[in-house]
């Protein structure tokens, strides 16, 4: 499987001027976005869905020498799951069969049942959080606290569908963590303009930001879902992707079901998931689902319709989703090739997380928190005031400044902090940690000459 990069995961900034794209092209310096061939595993979710593409091949006597024997099984599997083939309508809401594995995933991942019933697919985990927030949504009174910095997803899609963004500051200093004082105070002041606050979103492992949610916060996040009567939608796509040991991935389905009643019978919980991320990245094949957790019953009917009227989630997509779910296991001829190669590809991005903070920290006027988990990096770039001037000279905001003349100088291509949101006065940008791992020293070191040099010029003039 290849660990492709979308756009919700490319470092490409669309602020470029088209000169600025030709000379990144020509740079011999790597992009942020680079995908590499380290991150390309052969897990069977290919071979599956090509034998159900054409499955005319399982009738061929070769077949066996071209595909493995559990593959073959896999995809006869799933075609007896799909009589019509791909290329027909499945139920809205997705195969059965397939949400079965899904939910036992479920099962596995918490410890406690999951229902098929209330797990719908949908192509991408973003089609899946456009469709909720349609549902939250009934007019601009209607809010929902997005962290912020932010994935763009989440204010366009309210933005699209009427409702109210009401954001809610991630605190840099402790490590993006969740400041309960400061969101309580966010809730009241929209509340006093006349905003409705319905759901609150989070992101975890985070994007743009990098962190993981420990226990303690998700426990405290959820009293506060359940205080201020919030839905949470969690988006947890990047749980696959974690590069420490301190704060494993935990959902926040199996931190609600742990605290008992009430909570883990009122508050209204709806997971997100994808096979975009992790160690698959088949983002192109558009495969995702949703989890509810405690909607009322009318509430997953008006659902249910929402989802009937695009007829039916991409096929393939959902056959990518039940082959992540339900990976190679023990014994089976793939699983040997799919656990090394799986094991391999996080170990070295675990590595080029710590060799991207640690290459930005080394750098002058640039701070940078350990990229736990997700692919990203988000380094806080001091600029200084001549910067700032030299940017509003130019039309720019500065943040997107600094990011155009890295770009024209080295070719590295980074997303401001602007376009995800941040504090007044602070200035980012977020880049994957997915270049190749044997690029890395030759990318950071151009990163560096080029932030000393930037900063040795505007922090020179501002001496003068």
């Amino acid at each position: 499987m290849s660990r492709r990069c979308s756009t919700r995961c490319a470092g490409s900034s669309t602020s470029a001027p088209p000169s600025s794209r030709r000379r990144a092209r020509r740079s011999s310096s790597p992009t942020s976005a680079t995908r590499t061939p380290s991150d390309r595993s052969r897990s069977p979710s290919p071979q599956v869905v090509a034998l159900c593409q054409a499955p005319f091949l399982l009738d061929d006597p070769n077949v066996g020498l071209l595909f493995p024997a559990d593959a073959i099984a896999r995809a006869k599997h799933y075609l007896s799951l799909a009589p019509g083939g791909l290329g027909a309508y499945s139920d809205s809401r997705g195969i059965p069969g397939i949400r079965k594995e899904v939910a036992d995933f479920i099962q596995r991942r918490d410890g406690y049942p999951s229902d098929p019933e209330l797990i719908y697919l949908t192509d991408g985990a973003s089609k899946g959080v456009m469709q909720m927030l349609n549902a939250i949504i009934r007019n601009e009174r209607d809010g929902i606290l997005v962290p912020v910095p932010q994935y763009p997803l989440y204010s366009a899609a309210i933005s699209l569908f009427g409702g109210s963004l009401v954001p809610y500051y991630l605190e840099e200093e402790a490590n993006w963590g969740l400041d309960f004082v400061s969101i309580r105070q966010t809730v009241a002041e929209a509340r006093s303009k006349g905003i409705t606050v319905r759901a609150m979103v989070i992101i975890n492992p985070g994007n743009p930001t990098g962190q993981c949610l420990s226990e303690a916060n998700i426990k405290e996040l959820l009293q506060f879902c359940y205080h201020e009567n919030l839905a949470l939608l969690a988006d947890e796509v990047y749980q696959q992707n974690i590069y420490q040991d301190e704060r494993p991935f935990i959902s926040a389905r199996k931190v609600l079901f742990d605290m008992g009643p009430p909570l883990s019978r009122e508050v209204q919980l709806v997971s997100f998931h994808t096979v975009s991320k992790g160690f698959w990245g088949e983002c192109g094949q558009r495969g995702g689902y949703f989890e509810m957790t405690n909607l009322p019953p009318k509430t997953v009917d008006e659902i249910y319709k929402v989802a009937s009227i695009a007829l039916s989630p991409n096929v393939p997509g959902q056959i990518f989703m039940g082959v992540m779910v339900n990976p190679p296991k023990p014994g089976d001829i793939s699983y040997l090739k799919f656990a090394a190669e799986s094991k391999s590809i996080l170990e070295s991005m675990r590595r080029r997380a710590r060799m991207m903070t640690d290459g930005f920290n080394s750098c002058r006027n640039v701070v940078c928190n350990f990229t736990e988990g997700a692919m990203y990096s988000f380094p806080q770039i001091r600029l200084p005031p001549r910067a700032i001037e030299a940017a509003k000279r130019a039309g720019k905001v500065p943040d997107v400044f600094y990011c155009l003349k890295l770009l024209e100088a080295t070719g590295i291509s980074t997303v401001p902090g602007s376009g995800f949101g941040q504090k007044e006065g602070v200035f980012h940008l977020r880049t994957t940690i997915l270049p190749a791992e044997e690029d890395f020293p030759a990318i950071m070191s151009s990163f560096k000459k080029f932030n000393d040099s930037f900063m040795e010029q505007y922090e020179s003039y501002s001496r003068m």
